[in-house]
C-alpha cells in the first residue's frame, strides 16, 4: 500500500510540477508520506486559488476590452436592485449565472492553458496497450 501511495503521490508531484519524493529510501514511512501528501494538498490548493485570481482578472480583462463599465463597481461582484426585494434580487442572480454558464464555459477554455497542467494520458503509462478505441 505505501509503495502504491508513494507512486501515486510522486506522479501528482510531477503532474503538477510539485517537488517528488525522495525516491531514494525504497520504503518511505507512513508518517512521511502524510507529510507529502499534506505538502501537496496545501501546494495544489495555493495553485488553485491562483488560477481562480487569474480567471477573475483575465475576465475583468475581457470586459475592459470592448465594454464600458466601471471596473470598481464590477470588482464589488453583482449588482442588487435597490428596488426588489432581497428573494427577487436572488432569482436575478441565479438566472444570470444561468445565462453565463455556456458563454462562461467557453471563456474559462481559452484560459485552461495558463491554470491547468498538461493532462497526461492513462495510455502513457502502459505504451498505449489497454485503451479502448473511440
Amino acid at each position: 500500500m505505501n509503495r502504491l501511495l508513494r507512486t501515486t503521490i510522486s506522479d501528482l508531484s510531477i503532474t503538477w510540477e510539485v517537488e517528488p519524493m525522495d525516491e531514494s529510501r525504497e520504503e518511505a514511512r507512513g508518517d512521511a508520506l502524510v507529510d507529502q501528501l499534506c505538502y501537496l494538498g496545501a501546494t495544489l490548493r495555493d495553485r488553485v486559488r491562483d488560477a481562480l485570481h487569474v480567471g477573475v482578472k483575465r475576465v475583468m480583462a475581457v470586459v475592459c476590452s470592448g465594454f464600458s463599465y466601471d471596473m470598481e463597481v464590477v470588482s464589488h461582484g453583482f449588482v442588487t436592485d435597490i428596488s426588489k426585494t432581497d428573494v427577487e434580487n436572488e432569482e436575478r442572480l441565479h438566472a444570470l449565472i444561468d445565462d453565463a454558464e455556456v458563454p462562461g464555459e467557453r471563456l474559462a477554455k481559452l484560459f485552461e492553458t495558463e491554470v491547468l497542467p498538461p493532462e497526461t494520458s492513462p495510455a502513457a503509462d502502459d505504451g498505449g496497450e489497454g485503451r479502448d478505441a473511440d
